[in-house]
């Protein structure tokens, strides 16, 4: 039988009901109590007991470096989390533990496990199932569905089925206490373990009349890069309101800019249109068909290692951990 961790974080799976509301105060031990698991190959580490809302890079840290204690002693890790920032975890936690040899998989509820429905106790339970069947890697396991951590976007607020993989097939499903297996995780290497980034990253996300002057004031606010969240494609404005300009001046004071979609499935490329193809031409970075969160983390992991504008692009254009499908 192998030996799995069950590290614990909070989140709604965790919750109980209080004055204020809904706040996680289960432990691991409690949850696995909740799901009737009383198999001596789980062990269990309680970490924080937080709102996913409140994980930041400083907790990405303290989970990552919890997960390299102890991967010498586990075939398999199984982390309870908040679904709000899940998938911004597992996707930052997928550059962290690259190439790791055991997997880890993520996982949370949309309705706390002291709840008579609760999904929370199934979603555990298959985890730890999952846990034990998936090669090295980092996982969502959701809803029945196991997806890869860095492709998983958390879609909706209150069903089930929260999460979806994004651009790249579903890895498998668990049904009836089993995983079946319907693609194959991509090969990432040698384990590359590194919690060294750069959290300063700002997220911008166009709306039609936005003003170039948000851009300009990036450089007066610590930020050390930025993700564009433009239209279909990679389009932004060229009249009236022109960000060119404030992208060029941002990149030439060494602030990267990547150019990501509002749209979650397919490509975003500035080379198709002409509205964009002055962006290419001063050096912006294509995200790809990247996540929004995989585009973020990945350029405070790359941030981390190198400020170099062409390692950046160099980086942010080479897929690493299966995050990037590259051209």
């Amino acid at each position: 039988m192998k030996n799995i961790c069950l590290i614990s974080t909070g989140g709604t799976i965790a919750c109980v009901p209080t004055e204020n509301g809904l706040k996680p105060e289960l432990n691991a031990h409690q949850l696995l109590e909740l799901i009737g698991y009383h198999q001596s190959n789980v062990s269990t580490i309680d970490l924080f007991s937080m709102d996913s809302s409140n994980i930041q890079p400083e907790e990405w840290i303290t989970i990552a470096n919890a997960i390299n204690d102890v991967i010498d002693k586990y075939d398999g890790i199984v982390l309870t989390h908040g679904t709000d920032t899940m998938a911004y975890t597992a996707s930052m936690l997928s550059f962290m533990l690259a190439g790791i040899g055991i997997p880890v998989v993520l996982t949370g509820a949309q309705y706390p496990a002291v709840y008579p429905d609760s999904d929370g106790r199934r979603n555990l339970e298959n985890a730890i199932i999952a846990a034990t069947s998936l090669v090295g890697g980092v996982y969502i396991c959701f809803g029945n569905s196991l997806m890869l951590g860095c492709r998983a976007v958390k879609t909706r607020t209150t069903s089930l089925n929260a999460f979806e993989s994004i651009n790249y097939p579903y890895i498998g499903t668990v049904s009836d206490g089993r995983m079946l297996a319907l693609s194959a995780p991509p090969n990432t290497g040698e384990f590359r373990f590194s919690t060294d980034i750069d959290p300063r990253v700002a997220l911008i996300k166009l709306t039609p009349g936005l003003t170039p002057r948000l851009l300009d004031s990036i450089k007066d606010c610590d930020i050390r890069g930025v993700v564009v969240e433009a239209f279909g494609l990679g389009g932004m404005h060229s009249i009236r309101r022109n960000h060119l300009e404030s992208i060029r001046e941002l990149m030439k004071s060494n602030i990267p800019v990547v150019l990501t979609s509002q749209c979650l499935y397919e490509q975003s490329t500035p080379d198709i249109y002409e509205v964009s193809r002055p962006l290419k031409d001063i050096g912006i970075i294509s995200a790809g068909d990247m996540t929004t969160e995989a585009s973020i983390t990945k350029l405070m992991w790359v941030l981390g290692h190198t400020k170099d504008m062409d390692q950046v692009r160099r980086l942010m254009q080479q897929d690493l951990i299966g995050e990037l499908t590259e051209k």
